[in-house]
């Protein structure tokens, strides 16, 4: 199925006055129901600030799609960036394939160097042999 019209079905389901939109009671219920998780009546309300385009303090369709979808892009670079700076070297702004083996390794994987240098190598636009973000935000897309 896909998303969009998977979205719409969960939206209608959960609003529950039919008004078109999902207050953050609403909200309440859907995270409640689906992920099990209770939010406070302040979480929600600031989950509905956070997504709420129009500043009438509920989230309409398409609300609600970016906040399913986890805040869109710009949460997305965000934790890309965090991720990123997991396996650059140092401070450097990059990953080269030393960086990659050693975070490998502490996540149980072992490589060799040769193996993170095709690794790097596939993603490697400019062909400097290490890779900047915007080449490792390409490598996760």
């Amino acid at each position: 199925m896909e998303k969009p019209r998977c979205y719409k079905r969960v939206f209608e389901h959960f609003d529950s006055d039919g008004d078109g939109k999902i207050s953050p009671s609403e909200l309440r219920e859907c995270i409640a129901v689906v992920s099990g998780e209770k939010l406070s009546v302040l979480e929600a309300q600031e989950a509905v600030a956070e997504f709420d385009s129009d500043g009438d303090g509920q989230l309409k369709e398409e609300d609600f799609v970016r906040f399913v979808d986890g805040g869109g892009e710009e949460e997305r670079v965000k934790e890309l960036r965090e991720a990123f700076k997991m396996y650059e070297m140092k401070g450097s702004g990059l990953i080269t394939a030393e960086s990659l083996r050693r975070m490998l390794r502490k996540l149980g994987e072992t490589k060799s160097l040769r193996d993170c240098t095709a690794m790097i190598a596939k993603f490697d636009i400019d062909g400097d042999g290490v890779l900047s973000f915007d080449e490792f935000r390409v490598m996760m897309s």
